[in-house]
């Protein structure tokens, strides 16, 4: 008995000191973890606190950046700004040398290029009006693109293309004879006699003329027989509007009329021999303002029977009237070519 009981107190103590080893273990086990867990949400921690510093950090970097690239786009416009304005005042600069050039060269020949030898325009010091030059120089040049008209029409009526895009070649021929209309009423006012007399023309088509250009109803005379074959609707259109512009046109010659009998009667005025007329001459030039506005009302009939024609004819029909047209004043300025070089006997 003594031995059993020494065994099972011994049993006792072996079961304590097991115990107690399993559970100081188990107390170290859970210290390691703990410390594990808080190593680990410590570095994750300062690992979101770095990118956050570092998100931080960037963003100023890309506001930089994005300004900076702004600035450089600006930059690039106003260098593109600058160069186009350069390159445009170059270019006026170019063609104000041009200009004075061929001034230049019509003061030594005492000419202009319109064919003028009066010197109507001129005045007793010999030097040019700027605003006939200017319209000389103008009408030049709307010579040279109306040339390029006609053989863009011609080739485009040979060509057979759409009518829409043979509407857009009649709108240009049409708004290329109101810029001349344009032209001339500031011309006019410049010098109406220079206008009225057609020096800027050339002898061939001043054997035509009326009131500063031709006559709308001779125009009409013939374009009609280009335009073939006409409805009956159109041939009755085209009769009434040819009717109109003569009855226009008469209207006009008769106030021409009436305005040289007025202008004779005032120069003449008084007795003659006697001088002191400088009030007759007074009067004489307020008599003359009208010759503008006759100029004008002349160039608003041609202009009405352009459009109204435009009106009538279809858009084939028109492009060919146009083409016509053109050519026929081409005719007239080869005409006065070839006069002014045919052969002269010797005097």
């Amino acid at each position: 008995m003594p031995f059993l009981a020494s065994a099972l107190a011994f049993s006792v103590v072996l079961v304590s000191l097991c115990f107690f080893n399993w559970r100081l273990f188990s107390i170290m086990i859970c210290n390691k973890l703990q410390c594990a867990d808080k190593s680990e949400d410590t570095s994750l921690g300062a690992f979101d606190t770095s990118n956050k510093y570092e998100q931080e950090a960037t963003k100023p970097t890309d506001k930089i950046q994005r300004r900076l690239a702004q600035n450089r786009e600006a930059a690039r416009k106003s260098r593109l700004r600058k160069k186009a304005y350069v390159q445009q005042l170059e270019t006026s600069r170019l063609k104000l040398v041009q200009l004075e050039q061929e001034l230049e060269r019509a003061r030594q020949q005492g000419l202009f290029l319109g064919g003028g030898v009066d010197g109507m325009h001129m005045g007793f010091s010999g030097t040019v009006d700027s605003g006939i030059a200017a319209f000389e120089m103008e009408y030049g040049h709307w010579v040279e693109e109306q040339t390029r008209q006609i053989c863009e029409l011609r080739a485009a009526l040979n060509a057979h293309i759409t009518d829409i895009e043979l509407r857009i070649l009649v709108e240009g021929g049409m708004t290329h004879y109101y810029e001349l209309f344009r032209m001339k009423a500031a011309a006019a006012k410049a010098d109406v006699f220079y206008v009225m007399s057609g020096m800027w023309k050339t002898s061939s088509e001043r054997f035509f003329f009326w009131i500063g250009g031709f006559r709308p109803s001779e125009v009409l005379k013939v374009l009609v027989p280009q335009l073939h074959p006409l409805t009956e609707q159109q041939l009755m259109d085209v009769c009434n509007l040819r009717q109109s512009c003569q009855q226009a046109e008469d209207a006009l010659s008769q106030g021409m009329d009436r305005l040289q009998q007025t202008l004779s009667e005032t120069v003449t005025a008084g007795q003659l021999g006697e001088g002191g007329f400088l009030s007759q001459l007074n009067i004489a030039m307020e008599k003359l303002e009208a010759l503008v506005s006759f100029v004008n009302q002349a160039d608003h009939l041609r202009q009405e029977t352009l459009q109204q024609m435009s009106r009538i004819l279809t858009v084939r029909q028109a492009a060919r009237g146009l083409l016509a047209l053109g050519e026929y004043f081409q005719r007239l300025r080869a005409l006065s070519s070839l006069w002014a070089t045919r052969p002269r006997e010797p005097a």
